[in-house]
Parts: C-alpha cells; sequence; structure tokens
C-alpha cells in the first residue's frame, strides 16, 4: 500500500500510467477545457482567449453598483465580490481585492505589468495595478466587463451536491474545480466506520474509508450527469484499489449518490462503458457523512501550483 511521497517517486519512472506525464496533463487541460466551458462569442473570444482589451467607459459592468457576485463569463467561478468594487474612473470596473484563490497574477513578458486571469479556467481578466492609492487596499484589479458575469445577491441559488471517489482526490478535485458550474469542492473521508478519521488513520486501511469529493454545483449552469461523465473521464474506472501509483483500499471507485436521480443517472453511465468495453469496477454506494480531510489537502495542486501525477482526462463517452 503506497502513500503519496511514493507516488511522487513512482511517477518520475513510470510514464504508461495516466496522468503521469506532465506534458499529458497539460493536453487534457486543454480537452477539458474544451468540453466544459462555455461558448463565447467572437467578441468574448477576443478578449477573454486572445488577451485583448475592451474600449474604456463601454462596459456593462464599469458604472454597475449592484451588491452580489462577479463570476467568470467562460467558466462561471466566483471571483469577486461587489462590495470590493470602487469608481477609478478610468473605464473599467475596478476592484481592491479578489476571492481568495479566485484570480491569478502572471507578469507579463514586458515586465511592467501583471496580467490578472481566472484561477480555475485561465480567462483573461485584465492587469492589477498596486500603489495608487484609489483605497487603502491600494490594489487596483482592472476588469474587462465583457470577461464577467453577474450574481444577484437576492438571485436564487440552485446548487445541488455530489460526491465521487477516484483515487488520490487532489487530482480529482483538480479536474472538477475547472468544469463549469461548479461552485466549490471539499476533499475528505467517506463510507468507513470511523468518524473524525484522520489522513494516517485511513491510510492504514483499516477504517473502511474512501478518499472522495464533495462537489458543489449550480444547476443552472451545469447538471449531475455532466459532472458524473468528467468523473469517469477524469480517473481509471476499470482500476480496483489504486490510480496509477497509488495503491490502497482508501482509493476505490465510487459514486455515492444522494438521492435516486443520481443513482439511476450513474448506473445508466457504468452501463454505457460496459458497452464499449470498459470492464468498469465502480461502486454506486448511498452517500453517508464526508469527514473534511486535513486543511493542507484542500485544493491542494493550485496551493502547490504544480499538476496530478495520476489522474489525467481520458475521453470515455
Amino acid at each position: 500500500m503506497s502513500v503519496k511521497h511514493v507516488g511522487f517517486i513512482m511517477a518520475a519512472l513510470i510514464t504508461t500510467t495516466m496522468g503521469c506525464s506532465q506534458t499529458q496533463t497539460r493536453n487534457s487541460d486543454k480537452i477539458v477545457k474544451n468540453m466544459e466551458y462555455r461558448k463565447l462569442t467572437p467578441e468574448e473570444e477576443q478578449v477573454i482567449i486572445n488577451k485583448g482589451t475592451e474600449r474604456p467607459f463601454t462596459g456593462k459592468y464599469e458604472k454597475y453598483n449592484e451588491p452580489g457576485t462577479y463570476v467568470c463569463k467562460r467558466c462561471g467561478a466566483p471571483l469577486y465580490r461587489s462590495t470590493d468594487k470602487f469608481d477609478a474612473q478610468c473605464g473599467w470596473p475596478a476592484f481592491d481585492d479578489e476571492i481568495h484563490g479566485a484570480v491569478k497574477h502572471i507578469p507579463d513578458a514586458d515586465g511592467m505589468r501583471t496580467e490578472i486571469v481566472c484561477a480555475r479556467c485561465g480567462a483573461h481578466l485584465g492587469h492589477v495595478f498596486k500603489g495608487e492609492g484609489f483605497t487603502p487596499k491600494n490594489t487596483r484589479h482592472c476588469v474587462n466587463s465583457i470577461s464577467l458575469d453577474f450574481l444577484p445577491a437576492n438571485a436564487p441559488k440552485n446548487y445541488d451536491t455530489a460526491i465521487f471517489a477516484g483515487g488520490c482526490f487532489w487530482g480529482v478535485e483538480y479536474y472538477m474545480m475547472k468544469s463549469r458550474g461548479v461552485i466549490s469542492t471539499e476533499v475528505g473521508y467517506t463510507g468507513g466506520h470511523k468518524d473524525h478519521p484522520t489522513y494516517k488513520e485511513v491510510c492504514t486501511g483499516t477504517t473502511g474509508h474512501y478518499e472522495a469529493i464533495e462537489v458543489v454545483f449550480d444547476a443552472s449552469l451545469t447538471n449531475f450527469e455532466t459532472i458524473a461523465r468528467l468523473f469517469f473521464e477524469i480517473h481509471d474506472p476499470t482500476e480496483w484499489n489504486h490510480q496509477g501509483p497509488d495503491w490502497g483500499e482508501q482509493y476505490r471507485s465510487a459514486v455515492f449518490y444522494r438521492n435516486e436521480s443520481q443513482k439511476t443517472i450513474t448506473e445508466k453511465l457504468i452501463a454505457e462503458l460496459k458497452e464499449k468495453g470498459f470492464r468498469v469496477v465502480t461502486e454506486v454506494k448511498p452517500a453517508t457523512t464526508l469527514w473534511k480531510a486535513e486543511d493542507y489537502h484542500q485544493d491542494y495542486y493550485n496551493h502547490k501550483g504544480t499538476t496530478p501525477y495520476c489522474h489525467g482526462y481520458v475521453k470515455r463517452f
């Protein structure tokens, strides 16, 4: 039975296992993006993909002051709160803070400016400037309106939840977070018999728990079947007790359904895969308590700035 640090060493040696090649992972990222993200108009694509800039004082949200949340036009990820928006009189929406972990900062090639992109999908947002003194935070995110959508604070929320286990939860979370309509994720342990298990206890194989992920998604932007299909394509559902170089019963493949609809959809997808010749071993089990994993496991790859070593996208449907 392996632990994760052993997996990192083996990943350098095993080149045929899904996700062990970083080149393969980068290519699979592109495939997932093409499948899951909102179709853009040519004008949106010019800014969001090709890193253009909309003309100043023309954007929808430049003078917009309603309470709510600004989200990525491409993937729906929450980016900015209305309480952090201010009028910089610069011609574009301005924010002096971002939702934690939502925006990635990338130095421009000329070394003069810092680009800001959606941390989930890489959509170009604009640039960030510091030291201008507009607000006490001394920061200005200058964002193209065309890169944003807006969710009013009083809008009804149509959120749903799904729970999956597909090997190391780091890799499953990495890809789930990129799926359009996913609002949040949390990794933990489920399916076993011990309350409040620790990672060390789960790794002994004596608790019966699976490494799993809870996915909260906006049902107005996506649905359970779309996310479940992605689940079956970012891990190998034909492997029992392991994914890539990670071995142990905590790495079993399973869908923990929360209602009969989720169960029916999961069984339908498994039947489709079996008809295609895949010897699927994924278990279909009723959801039980998901015990939250230690903080250092949450959003692991984004914090580390690396990519999964035992997961990757493989088209199966």
